[in-house]
């Protein structure tokens, strides 16, 4: 949320405003059923009268246990320097550590402005710190011309494909009537941004000008199957509430939004010619963060309130909740940056992937000297008893587990599909771990490959190895020690020899 010091606490008077309307909500400890009536912003799309005369029935919220809260002992990450504030973060974790990105102001990065911060930790509990040892690192700062000339805030980064997107709030100067806006940028290493466009994604729509003048912005992005969504404020949007509340959804397949741009709305999602189609909020609030959970098959979304951060919950279609709200307690003053893979979704938990769903949000919890949120501390807890990988579709939180087969073997579960691994110990090599009992879904999952022992194995040139299985396919293992544990001798081949192998996938971790 680009703005001053000054702007900050102005700003932020309309969040405190938000979480006083919110409705109240059980504890995190004992969630309980939630109202089943809606706002209009939030209703439910309409069923389809071309499926059925009569409107299909809504399942009843199926309510969650929360246990094993937790908060870190401090703050976990500052900005150093002359940083007068540290919020709205954005959360990756990624190859065993934890990458964070916020917004806040140092004197080092001009111009003037909102800045965008990096650091990262071995645990969500910190200290973060940039990859040199200082405390952050700018990574975006306004371009000096332009929609982003001054300010760059609120960021969300997700990856795809390789490469890194971060979508931000940009604003040209302090004090522009909505004249916040959305831009985009990518990376390679999540360091180093390239803009992209000639301009913002998303604009405020225009369609109501309320006392609230800050516009577009506030963004969060996912990716699931194939579409990247974003969720952001327009306090110009004609579905938002009397002072600007409110979270609309686009999606694409291109992540630069210049195409094939699709609005969610009271009858789902339609192609829109633009990005500013407004006819729908999801959920009354301001600066709010969201996650697509895989054993729950839903979307959930981190936001604000009395309560200190409320986590609701929409289906894959947005046509129900399918769960009463549940509250992480505590301290804060704005944007829950929930931690997440790097394509938005929410890490499965290592002991039970399919009955549990660990939540840990990172926020502001003071206002600092400049009156505007700083000192970020992490929050958290366990939603329990979620009846995950009921389906093939849920059993995605699967991918990496290894469990148990009917053959007296270890089934180690990739993309939907299954390798069957003789060697206990090479499974455990190959698996993020290995679950003592097996989900009944995955007796409905394909068995793609088989992997012996002394199955032979190969070396690149550059030390790449791969286990060569029925046909000659080579799969990439971790290293020579799982060629080892499988006692399968190794072969070192040229790189034309090498690259001759059909390529099956990779087995590593």
């Amino acid at each position: 949320m680009p703005r001053s010091a000054r702007g900050a606490a102005r700003l932020l008077g309309f969040v405190l405003v938000t979480a006083a309307l919110a409705a109240c909500a059980p504890s995190a400890a004992d969630p309980a059923p939630a109202s089943t009536t809606s706002t209009t912003s939030s209703a439910a799309p309409s069923p389809s009268t071309t499926t059925s005369s009569s409107p299909a029935p809504v399942p009843e919220p199926v309510a969650l246990a929360a246990d094993r809260g937790r908060r870190s002992g401090g703050v976990v990450a500052v900005g150093g320097g002359d940083s007068a504030y540290n919020y709205a973060p954005t959360l990756v974790v990624e190859g065993g550590k934890y990458r964070m990105w916020w917004c806040s102001q140092l004197g080092v990065a001009q111009p003037a402005g909102d800045d965008v911060l990096y650091a990262e930790a071995p645990s969500v509990n910190g200290p973060f710190t940039a990859p040199g040892g200082a405390p952050a690192t700018p990574v975006l700062s306004g371009s000096g011309s332009g929609f982003d000339a001054m300010h760059t805030c609120d960021p969300s980064v997700i990856k795809v494909g390789g490469v890194h997107y971060l979508y931000y709030t940009a604003a040209e100067r302090d004090n522009l009537d909505n004249g916040s806006a959305v831009g985009v940028a990518v990376s390679p290493d999540g360091l180093t941004w390239t803009r992209q466009g000639n301009g913002p994604i998303i604009t405020p729509s225009g369609e109501v000008i309320r006392d609230n003048v800050y516009g577009a912005g506030q963004v969060s992005a996912l990716w699931l199957d194939g579409w990247v969504y974003l969720m952001f404020t327009d306090t110009t949007g004609a579905a938002a509430g009397w002072n600007g509340a409110g979270q609309f959804v686009l999606r694409s397949q291109d992540p630069t939004f210049a195409t094939g741009v699709q609005a969610l709305g009271p009858d789902g999602f339609k192609s829109a010619p633009d990005t500013r189609s407004r006819t729908r909020s999801i959920v009354d609030a301001f600066s709010a963060d969201w996650m697509y959970v895989d054993a729950l098959q839903a979307f959930v979304i981190a936001h604000s309130t009395d309560h200190g951060t409320t986590l609701t919950s929409w289906n894959r279609d947005f046509t129900a909740k399918p769960h009463p709200p549940v509250h992480i307690p505590g301290p804060w003053q704005e944007g829950p940056g929930l931690v997440r893979t790097p394509t938005g979704h929410a890490p499965a938990s290592p002991e039970d992937p399919c009955g549990r769903v660990p939540v840990d949000v990172v926020r502001a919890t003071v206002k600092g000297e400049s009156g505007a949120p700083t000192d970020l501390a992490r929050f958290g807890l366990d939603l329990a008893g979620v009846p995950g990988c009921a389906t093939k579709e849920a059993a995605r939180v699967l991918d990496g587990f290894a469990v148990p087969s009917p053959e007296n073997t270890v089934d180690l579960v990739l993309a939907g599909e299954v390798v069957r691994v003789e060697r206990r110990s090479v499974a455990h090599r190959l698996a993020r771990r290995v679950l003592d009992r097996r989900p009944p879904v995955v007796d409905r999952l394909e068995v793609v490959e088989r992997v012996p022992a002394e199955a032979p194995a190969v070396r690149a040139p550059d030390g790449q190895v791969g286990l060569l299985l029925e046909g000659d396919r080579l799969w990439l293992v971790n290293d020579a020690e799982v060629a080892a544990l499988n006692s399968s001798p190794i072969t070192d081949v040229t790189r034309g020899t090498w690259e001759d192998y059909e390529k099956a996938g990779g087995l590593r971790r």
